[in-house]
């Protein structure tokens, strides 16, 4: 690992490292997994406190970009899917900003009475049938979300959209509705067998469930939306200032 640090900079000397990391961090030797030096000897190679080198490598672990595992050492995160709870931002726009291609395996339209939890979100009577949609996503190699959305009736969706295109697209495009605010639940769950069957795992894996209520400008609700990841292909971090 090359690492060099002007210490006459007025860059901070962990900015620095924090920058060639990320650049590091990139390369085909350690995205396949080759360990990252010992921190002691990587601070002495510098000649920088460790206090300042995991100042640097812990804004890395942070967000998903490095794990330290215990006996093993600092390794680059198995290739996992990154969401940064600061600036919304929906889940073809995450990926695209990650650079994933993303493959679209299973998609289902339909219309159903809804539960009361979401008839409450869209101040509807219990007895209204809306849009739902189902969507099974993820990289080329297997599928690591599974998608379940309902929709506003006053939208206008009519079933026969293009739903291979992005969703926020389609609703801003051809029905003038614009998302402005989500806000999400986080929580974790064992996976059942259907689950388990849809996103490739064994039932009683760990996932992540992540629930998302979208709004327009007017906050007017929009789109209610559960999310069922892989924890082995998604790592969630909030970053939050004071």
């Amino acid at each position: 690992m090359k690492l060099s640090l002007n210490h006459a900079s007025p860059i901070p000397l962990y900015l620095q490292i924090e920058k060639q990391l990320r650049r590091i961090i990139q390369s085909n030797d350690y995205k396949n997994g080759k360990k990252f030096p010992n921190e002691v000897d990587l601070s002495k190679k510098l000649g920088i406190s460790r206090a300042t080198l995991r100042q640097a490598m812990n804004k890395l672990v942070f967000e998903g970009l490095l794990v330290r595992k215990k006996g093993i050492g600092t390794v680059v995160a198995d290739t996992a899917i990154t969401s940064k709870a600061r600036n919304w931002l929906s889940f073809s726009q995450e990926m695209k900003a990650m650079g994933i291609m993303v493959k679209n395996y299973s998609l289902y339209i339909g219309w159903e009475n809804p539960n009361e939890e979401i008839c409450r979100f869209f101040h509807i009577p219990d007895d209204t049938k809306i849009l739902k949609l189902e969507r099974l996503r993820g990289k080329p190699e297997h599928p690591f979300v599974y998608f379940i959305s309902y929709f506003n009736p006053r939208i206008g969706l009519t079933g026969n959209e293009d739903f291979s295109r992005p969703l926020y697209d389609i609703l801003e495009q051809q029905y003038n509705t614009i998302v402005k605010l989500s806000k999400e639940e986080i929580s974790a769950k064992a996976a059942d067998r259907v689950l388990a069957e849809k996103l490739e795992i064994k039932e009683g894996d760990p996932i992540l469930k992540r629930k998302r209520f979208v709004y327009d400008a007017g906050n007017h609700p929009v789109e209610w939306n559960v999310g069922y990841y892989r924890a082995d292909s998604f790592v969630y971090t909030i970053e939050a200032e004071r």
